[in-house]
């Protein structure tokens, strides 16, 4: 009987054969902090433990408040400063132009690799799988128990088996598709599970695509996703490989799921999740006209260069009808949007652009809402106060039906602009 990713990857760390519904301890490859790297460092202190097990193992990358719009985020930061200093971690970015949001830096720099064990501080951990790591978000006395022992423990996860065939139409990308299995499953259809992205469609995307796909695994409850190591990876990774440890893993012909999924590229619209649940999927005929009062263009979901692409061949020549932020996932991308000439779409729109980072995501700063507002996002979570205002409304969509809407100043068909 033939083995799922999870197995493969989850038996490797282990060094015998597992099953799903085993309990397996293994040392994870690298642990990712961000912001929240100064409360865990507190609990690990209280552990006992003098040192980190692995100093060159933490990636602490600060991205959620930056830079810091209050006293609290400042001293979060120098606690943070700190403890890198103290435990000597090699890998730490700070508020520089090196950073970026955690989920593209850890993607763009080779920690994310093929096979890897791969924790985070953040749900959205799971995004690695798009280039073949087993990864996934944990909590914070989790992750300040890892840091003292380099172990943690799993119960083998069931695999979900999602086979893509097909091609998107005008105007549709991979958000819509992830949030139309979303919509389809609900936010817990895989709750606990490894999501494996299978079939011709998925070859054919680019990273960034899968990225966006894996991201948002989580939503659906699932406990990683992946998509296959293919020969683009391990072209991405050649030469920024942060460990030779890693070995390209992928399921078995003969292996066995928990449930299966097939979805056709051709068959999906431009939609929407409604507020306040990521499940709560429309596709964009039932909401076109609602009003909004910002676009936000971000996140680790949808701010790579391919993203912002899209959104400015929308933007073009025209100009935006309400607030539109607009924040690239790293600076990197930054700097390539720069040297592609977006950001002057972008600003001769009318957008702003700010700096790299999670932005008005998690609500902290650079786009908050007032009561009663309404923003369409590229972001992955709709819930209430999640850009900072319980009473305001989030709509989630793909960056070109977010550029889309921001020319109307409510919620606009992307195909009928294009």
């Amino acid at each position: 009987m033939g083995m799922t990713f999870a197995e493969k990857a989850l038996g490797k760390a282990a060094g015998y054969p597992v099953k799903a519904g085993e309990v397996v301890t293994v040392e994870p490859h690298f642990c990712m902090s961000h912001d929240n790297a100064a409360p865990i460092a507190k609990t690990f202190k209280k552990i006992g433990v003098p040192k980190v097990w692995k100093p060159d193992h933490l990636v602490f990358i600060l991205d959620h408040a930056i830079p810091a719009p209050t006293d609290e985020h400042a001293v979060n930061h120098k606690e943070i400063r700190e403890f890198v200093e103290e435990q000597g971690i090699p890998h730490f970015y700070d508020v520089t132009s090196k950073g970026g949001v955690c989920h593209q830096k850890m993607c763009e720099e080779g920690f994310a690799l093929p096979g890897l064990i791969m924790i985070g501080s953040d749900s959205h951990t799971c995004t690695y799988g798009a280039y073949g790591a087993f990864s996934t978000g944990i909590g914070r006395s989790e992750m300040a128990a890892a840091w003292a022992t380099g172990k943690i423990w799993f119960r083998v996860p069931e695999s979900l088996k999602i086979t893509v065939t097909g091609k998107f139409n005008k105007g549709v990308s991979a958000k819509d598709l992830i949030l139309k299995i979303i919509g389809d499953i609900k936010a817990d259809g895989a709750d606990y599970m490894s999501v494996e992205f299978h079939g011709p469609a998925i070859e054919a995307m680019s990273i960034a695509e899968r990225m966006t796909l894996c991201n948002m695994g989580i939503e659906m409850g699932a406990k990683n996703a992946v998509c296959p190591p293919d020969q683009k990876v391990l072209d991405a990774i050649k030469g920024i490989e942060k460990t030779n440890e890693w070995e390209a893993l992928w399921a078995d012909e003969d292996a066995v799921y928990a449930s299966e999924l097939s979805y056709d590229l051709g068959e999906l619209v431009p939609c929407v999740a409604k507020p306040h649940t990521v499940d709560n999927y429309a596709p964009i005929d039932e909401v076109k006209g609602t009003k909004i009062h910002q676009a936000f263009l971000g996140s680790c979901t949808n701010a790579r260069i391919e993203d912002l692409r899209l959104a400015a061949g929308i933007l073009k020549g025209k100009e935006v009808a309400v607030r539109t932020i607009v924040i690239p996932a790293s600076w990197r991308v930054y700097r390539q949007a720069l040297n592609e000439g977006l950001l002057d779409v972008f600003m001769d729109a009318g957008c702003v652009i700010t700096n790299p980072g999670c932005g008005p995501c998690m609500g902290n700063h650079e786009g908050i809402l007032a009561p009663g507002e309404t923003c369409i996002s590229t972001a992955n979570r709709n819930f209430k106060g999640r850009m900072g205002n319980k009473e305001s409304f989030i709509y989630l969509a793909s960056p070109m039906t977010v550029a889309a809407s921001a020319l109307k100043g409510e919620i606009a068909d992307p195909r009928e602009v294009l």
